[in-house]
């Protein structure tokens, strides 16, 4: 069995040497091979590529992808899906809050039948408000979507040869790829893993990088927005034919129709606004449908190295292949 280890980075010269010590380490107590790292620089503006042309040129398990400019994460594990050539792909993030240690347990899994092991978080080391925004959005999503999305699990996992070339087939622009993951189906297995604090730097994910995260993944696998549109279009219109049968009651009553001059304002500002955020949403699902029209690649490369491929065919893994690593 031959694994492969997808990790996208971006201006981490502070953390890849680490990073590789860690993998070559775990690499080298799995049976099989040879091995690989995937590695995708986002475009980096440090050091990282540098580093990187070293490393694959004393390592012939490195293969390195550069980016044209930075695409974004996802994008960078969707570069990393199509360029491993492993039975078995491990997914990680490279600041090590994914920890290279924890491959050998989903590996483990992996040899009872399961074609996706993911890691599920127990405890984050990120500050208590983006912990809380964490725990809100995967609810929020679980929720929504019509796939049952698993809680508190990021990107961080295993998938099968065949789950990879499933999600290589999908055209989608707006990619949500733990989303993805588990759309494919097949059998899936969560492993509870604690969260490390990042090894070193800053994370590069942003607050507004977190919510288009968030939104790419809402408006992928839900339209219960737009129904919630339609429900309270008809919530509104419901109450509007209310307060009309009581105004024309009050007329016929008192002679004269109910005054609230105010409460009229406050209703149009309020039906203007919910008119202009559902715009928004529909404007979003629109947008995307014209993303999708123009057919751009998610990604270009500027430059791959490394890695010796020569004589490796890729196969899907037999039986006798996966019950091989637990023996």
């Amino acid at each position: 069995m031959r694994v492969s280890v997808a990790i996208p980075v971006y201006n981490e010269e502070e953390i890849l040497p680490e990073l590789l010590r860690r993998l070559r380490a775990v690499l080298a107590g799995i049976p099989g091979g040879p091995h690989e790292m995937v590695l995708v620089d986002d475009g980096s503006t440090d050091r990282t590529p540098e580093i990187l042309r070293d490393e694959a040129a004393r390592d012939p398990r490195l293969i390195v992808v550069i980016f044209s400019r930075n695409f974004g994460h996802q994008a960078a594990l969707t570069a990393a899906l199509d360029h491993v050539t492993g039975d078995v792909t491990v997914v990680m993030d490279g600041d090590l809050q994914d920890a290279p240690e924890n491959i050998p347990d989903f590996l483990d899994k992996y040899s009872e039948g399961y074609d996706v092991v993911y890691a599920r978080r127990m405890r984050r080391k990120e500050v208590w408000w983006l912990r809380l925004c964490y725990y809100a959005f995967y609810r929020l999503i679980t929720m929504l979507s019509d796939t049952r999305l698993p809680l508190d699990a990021g990107d961080f996992g295993l998938m099968s040869r065949r789950v990879v070339n499933e999600i290589r087939a999908m055209p989608e622009h707006h990619r949500y790829l733990r989303g993805l993951r588990t759309w494919v189906g097949f059998r899936q297995a969560d492993i509870p893993i604690e969260r490390a604090e990042r090894y070193a730097g800053q994370p590069k994910y942003s607050a507004l990088k977190l919510l288009k995260l968030a939104t790419d993944g809402i408006f992928s696998f839900s339209i219960v927005p737009l129904r919630f549109a339609t429900m309270l279009g008809a919530a509104t219109m419901a109450v509007a034919m209310v307060y009309a049968i009581y105004s024309l009651w009050i007329k016929l009553v008192n002679g004269q129709p109910p005054k609230g001059f105010t409460a009229l304002i406050i209703a149009i500002i309020f039906l203007a606004g919910v008119q202009l955020f559902f715009m928004g949403i529909i404007g979003e699902y629109v947008g995307r449908l014209f993303e999708a029209s123009k057919a751009r690649p998610n990604y270009i490369v500027a430059e791959r190295f490394g890695g010796v491929r020569s004589g490796i065919t890729v196969e899907m893994p037999s039986q006798a292949a996966v019950r091989s690593y637990r023996d």
